[in-house]
């Protein structure tokens, strides 16, 4: 099992910027795709952005599409969430995932504590 422990979140208004990072333990993390996913309050939790072993794909929900940039530092056993222009609805509870490709939407690890992003009109 891979330990993730995602950072970076707090509150802002609507229109800043954020970058979450999540840190991965394990020495194959830059064999595998990573995915962010989050979670709103009453709402299940849903598919943001993923990114495949080396960085070179990417793959971004409709909703976050030219908003967010999905990254990743192998050497550093880290992968990222830049947010621009950030929204109210994207207040939620974000976290990070391995993936079993950029397109597949099921988390194969168990989650972690998770990072709280509020964006506040």
């Amino acid at each position: 099992q891979v330990q993730l422990v995602e950072s970076g979140g707090g509150l802002v208004q609507a229109g800043e910027s954020l970058r979450l990072s999540c840190a991965a333990s394990g020495r194959t993390f830059s064999s595998y795709a990573m995915g962010w996913f989050r979670q709103a309050p009453g709402k299940e939790r849903e598919f943001v952005a993923a990114i495949n072993w080396s960085g070179g794909s990417t793959y971004y929900a409709d909703s976050v599409k030219g908003r967010f940039f999905i990254s990743r530092d192998n050497a550093k056993n880290t992968v990222y969430l830049q947010m621009n222009f950030l929204k109210p609805e994207d207040t939620a509870v974000y976290y990070c995932n391995r993936v079993a490709t950029i397109y597949s939407r099921n988390a194969l690890n168990a989650w972690g504590q998770g990072t709280l992003v509020t964006v506040s009109s």
